[in-house]
């Protein structure tokens, strides 16, 4: 962790179209995952107003086409199943030419009962860092022939809750807890911005994680949905944000020059989070387990392993 923390001149109420203001990236290519819904959508067009080829990677892909519609610029669509390697690995496969930037933006929140792959792992380890990974691996080429590629890991305040349990990953000894899951897929998208940065920086290639905010999206709906969010936002010191606002950190890290050349940090609200040693009530902050460059370097290797 740096000793001076990177600030901007944005913050919580800042919007994706505030930040990407003035931004050029004609020319260049982008991947946002999970882009047809929720804070993916808005990433997609402040990218997309930049000039940027934008590639939204997603399942369903007729909210794609609907999402793409939608957005002034050039922006594509292609099929994207996370918790699928063969998927992950298809996509790869067709892609063609160099990457300016992979936002890693699709995620699933709380799955109340435990829920495995086809490979044996938990599906949000699995959907939120595992997939992520994969697809990260088989892109980096394409992120190192662009030479000044950016990874956007989008992670959460939920990483507070645990730190990955890399002797039971896949909760196969203790008890199933739908937060606990969340939250070490959560850290592990913090964990592979480090490692990422540390093996691939020499290649051109940093990443970065982030908090977006409590926003209310198609994530909560394992948790109850819109009546979550309003219980959640009656609670003290708890602000929640628009879409718009929720996009802008992200595509931060895609696009402030001032982040050239930096990488394996944790932003929220715009600005580089602080290492906190505890959990607050608010949910801020980064914890350092998150952090650990031995951690990210145990995960990485655990998770080419889970791959193999």
């Amino acid at each position: 962790m740096s000793a001076t923390l990177v600030q901007t001149p944005f913050g919580f109420d800042s919007t994706a179209a505030e930040v990407a203001d003035g931004i050029d990236l004609a020319g260049k290519r982008v991947i946002v995952t999970g882009g047809a819904s929720g804070i993916g959508v808005e990433t997609v067009r402040a990218l997309a107003g930049t000039g940027a080829e934008v590639t939204i990677a997603v399942r369903d892909t007729e909210a794609g086409e609907r999402t793409a519609a939608d957005i002034d610029g050039d922006v594509r669509v292609a099929l994207l199943d996370l918790a699928d390697p063969a998927s992950v690995a298809a996509f790869v496969v067709a892609w063609d030419g160099p990457l300016h930037v992979l936002v890693n933006n699709a995620g699933v929140m709380a799955l109340q009962e435990r829920t495995l792959t086809a490979q044996g792992y938990e599906m949000q380890f699995a959907t939120n860092h595992l997939g992520h990974f994969q697809l990260a691996l088989g892109l980096h080429d394409a992120l190192a022939a662009d030479g000044n590629a950016r990874i956007v890991s989008v992670s959460s305040s939920g990483h507070l809750r645990s730190p990955v349990v890399f002797d039971d990953i896949n909760f196969n000894f203790r008890a199933y807890d739908p937060w606990l899951a969340y939250g070490q897929s959560k850290t592990a998208n913090v964990l592979f911005a480090v490692e990422a940065t540390r093996r691939w920086a020499d290649h051109g290639i940093t990443a970065n994680a982030l908090m977006p905010g409590g926003i209310a999206t198609r994530l909560q709906r394992y948790v109850g949905g819109a009546e979550y969010i309003e219980r959640r936002s009656r609670e003290p010191g708890v602000r929640l944000k628009t879409p718009e606002q929720g996009a802008a950190t992200s595509v931060l890290l895609a696009t402030a020059p001032q982040l050239e050349g930096i990488g394996g940090r944790y932003f929220e609200d715009c600005n580089e989070a602080q290492v906190v040693n505890e959990r607050g009530t608010s949910f801020s902050g980064v914890a350092p387990y998150a952090l650990d460059p031995e951690n990210a370097d145990r995960l990485w290797e655990i998770s080419l392993r889970m791959l193999a």
